[in-house]
C-alpha cells in the first residue's frame, strides 16, 4: 500500500497527469505561481483597462504621493515592466487618469445640464455649477491632478489637452444656452465660461482644504452661483 497522496505504482501515466493538472489549478497549486504571473495572454486593450482601473484605485486610496508604477503593478497584478510597456511608465498613468478626470467631469455636467426634471434654464445653470463642486468633493484626488498641479510633469500631452478643453467646452456650452434663455449676458461666451470657472473652482479649492468659514459651505457656494447669475444678469 503506497503512502498517503503519493501515485501508486498502479496508476496510469494519464491519470497522474490528471491528477497533478488538477493540483496545478487548486488554490494551493495557484499559490505557488510566480507573483503578478497571468494564465495565457490577455489582449492588449483589456491589459490597458486592467492598469488604468488599478491606477485610479491606488489614487482613490493612497492619493498622487502613493502613485507609483510599483504600487499600480502590484494592484493589478503584473510586473512593473509591464506598465512601461503599455503606457510608458508614470507619465502615461498620469495622461491616462487626466483624461479619464476630464471626461468624467464633461460627462457630469452634461448630465445636469441635460436633466429634464429641472424645465428652467436658471434651475440647470444652478444644477450644473452645484454638480462641479460635487465632482469635486467626490473625487479630490481627481481633482488635485487635473487642477492643482499634484504632479509635475514636464511635457503636456495634447491628448490631455483636447480633454481638458473639452471639459471646459461643456461649461461654453451652458454659459451660451443660459444667455440664449436671457438668464445671463454672454457676448463673448469663451470670456463669461472662464470668469464662472475662476469663481467656481476659487470656491471648490478653498472648501477641499477646510477653508470655508461659514457654517453651511453648500449654502454658501450655492449663494456664490445666485450672486454670479445677478451679476450676469442681461442689462
Amino acid at each position: 500500500m503506497s503512502e498517503a497522496g503519493a501515485p501508486s505504482a498502479s496508476q496510469s501515466p494519464r491519470r497522474r497527469a490528471r491528477e497533478e493538472q488538477s493540483a496545478s489549478q487548486s488554490p494551493r497549486g495557484r499559490a505557488r505561481e510566480a507573483p503578478g504571473a497571468r494564465r495565457g495572454r490577455t489582449p492588449s486593450a483589456d491589459v490597458e483597462r486592467e492598469l488604468l482601473a488599478a491606477a485610479e484605485a491606488v489614487l482613490v486610496r493612497d492619493g498622487p504621493g502613493g502613485l507609483t508604477v510599483r504600487a499600480v503593478a502590484a494592484e493589478a497584478g503584473i510586473a512593473p515592466m509591464g506598465v512601461y510597456n503599455r503606457l510608458g511608465g508614470k507619465d502615461g498613468l498620469v495622461d491616462a487618469l487626466l483624461i479619464k478626470g476630464f471626461d468624467r467631469l464633461r460627462a457630469t455636467v452634461d448630465a445636469a445640464m441635460n436633466d429634464t426634471a429641472e424645465p428652467s434654464m436658471r434651475a440647470r445653470f444652478l444644477s450644473c455649477g452645484l454638480s462641479y463642486r460635487q465632482f469635486a468633493l467626490d473625487n479630490p484626488h481627481f481633482y488635485a491632478i487635473m487642477f492643482e498641479d499634484a504632479f509635475l510633469r514636464e511635457h503636456d500631452n495634447p491628448e490631455v489637452e483636447e480633454h481638458a478643453k473639452a471639459a471646459f467646452g461643456a461649461l461654453v456650452r451652458i454659459v451660451e444656452l443660459s444667455a440664449a434663455a436671457g438668464v445671463i449676458a454672454a457676448p463673448d461666451p469663451v470670456e463669461v465660461g472662464q470668469q464662472i470657472w475662476s469663481a467656481l473652482h476659487g470656491a471648490v479649492a478653498l472648501e477641499l482644504r477646510g477653508l470655508v468659514l461659514t457654517p453651511d459651505p453648500r449654502y454658501t457656494y450655492q449663494s456664490l452661483l445666485v450672486t454670479l447669475i445677478r451679476g450676469l444678469a442681461p442689462r
